[in-house]
């Protein structure tokens, strides 16, 4: 399986300057970001390791990870016009 890096920068890199200004001036991103972000190093960090867990935990934590960044991009297109 390869591992891919999710991290919010890379995956808008058009939106790169309004993810810091959001995540400083918008708790609600600030803490979407931040949940974000723990999940997708968790994510990463087993995938690694090849650490033993369930696939669909592992399943489970992918599709959580795909609503956040749905909300946050949601977040960016409101605040900056659009892609």
């Amino acid at each position: 399986m390869g591992i891919s890096n999710h991290e919010l920068h890379r995956e808008f890199p058009q939106y790169s300057d309004l993810i810091d200004e959001l995540k400083s001036n918008d708790p609600r991103f600030g803490d979407q970001f931040k949940q974000y972000a723990e999940l997708d190093q968790e994510i990463e960090g087993l995938e690694k390791r090849d650490s033993p867990i369930g696939d669909d935990k592992l399943h489970r934590m992918k599709q959580k990870r795909a609503h956040l960044k749905d909300q946050l991009y949601q977040a960016l297109v409101q605040n900056g016009g659009g892609a």
